[in-house]
């Protein structure tokens, strides 16, 4: 028998090769795993239907071909000499604002109710939302800030995973007991369990929740409870959203085609939103990579901002 002695180099290489020959072989035998890879949801598809679209659910392909033109012209970035346009710290370079509308060419991502529209809030949820505005017109420390400016969650990440004007990437990696989602903003990664255990104790809250999953067919379903009461949750950004720790969402995802992710979302919620309501959104196939996303380190916008307020106090 001949013996071979295989150099480090040779080893090293092997070991390299080894997850995408995994992967090969689950996408063979599983047909769930396409789902695994890196998704982009950046679109011009805007959250709500514009109220000048009125009961129009659905464009045509010409016009969402020219909401995409407009949009591209609105999102330029204007000249040096002209007046910002509420871009805040960051310019155009740094936004994805996404190029095209969603794939099945709705005119909002809210589906339901009819009008496209999120729906108001309780009585008892707009004033929790209006308290929370006043404090943070003033805040006293970085409790009464928005949870984005304290980097403890970020719309994209949800759930529901709503686009953002930057870093709106996913990645999805499945194994038999578990789906992972990993977001990059905040490099926050939700772990759906596919066991079929049951959700957690009703005393142990989370900001994305407690998720568990089941396929039906070749769709994803989602069951997420477990919400930590965020008392309006991402703060001014998404002002509108004003959900608590009842709150009970129900996600779908399935692939529309080869590099085209469908995900929908229910939204439950009584104490916070005076009747249910959904959402539709596609995201793209990206080659990536994910790169990370460091929040917290170099954050000085928070504690400058604590410090002007005292300083305007002092004043």
């Amino acid at each position: 028998m001949v013996r071979r002695r295989l150099s480090l180099a040779a080893i090293v290489a092997g070991l390299a090769l080894l997850p995408t020959w995994l992967a090969g072989q689950r996408v063979a035998h599983d047909p769930h795993a396409a789902l695994d890879g890196i998704w982009n949801s950046a679109t011009v598809t805007p959250l709500e239907r514009p109220r000048d679209l009125k009961d129009k659910a659905f464009f045509t392909a010409a016009e969402a071909a020219d909401w995409e033109r407009r949009a591209a012209k609105n999102n330029e970035e204007p000249p040096d000499d002209a007046p910002r346009r509420g871009t805040g710290t960051y310019n155009v370079f740094y936004r994805e604002f996404g190029t095209r509308t969603v794939k099945t060419l709705r005119t909002s991502i809210v589906t339901a109710p009819a009008d496209g529209r999120i729906p108001a809030l309780t009585p008892a949820a707009a004033e929790i939302k209006r308290a929370r505005e006043e404090r943070q017109k003033q805040p006293a420390g970085p409790e009464d800030m928005g949870l984005q400016d304290r980097c403890l969650a970020f719309a994209t990440a949800g759930p529901p995973m709503l686009p953002y004007s930057y870093n709106s990437n996913y990645q999805i990696v499945q194994s038999r007991e578990a789906v992972v989602i990993h977001i990059e903003m905040i490099h926050d990664a939700r772990i759906i369990h596919m066991d079929g255990r049951p959700h957690l104790s009703a005393q142990v809250r989370r900001w994305m929740g407690d998720s568990i999953g089941r396929w039906d067919g070749d769709t994803l379903v989602v069951d997420t409870t477990n919400f930590i009461d965020g008392g309006g949750f991402y703060g001014d950004a998404y002002a509108n959203f004003g959900w608590d720790r009842n709150l009970h969402l129900i996600e779908r995802l399935r692939l529309l085609d080869r590099n085209t992710l469908l995900y929908r979302f229910e939204v439950e919620d009584p104490t916070a939103f005076t009747q249910p309501w959904t959402g539709e959104l596609t995201m793209a196939r990206s080659s990536g990579p994910i790169y990370e996303y460091a929040c917290h380190e170099a954050n000085y916008s928070l504690p400058s901002m604590l410090r002007a307020f005292r300083a305007a106090e002092q004043q």
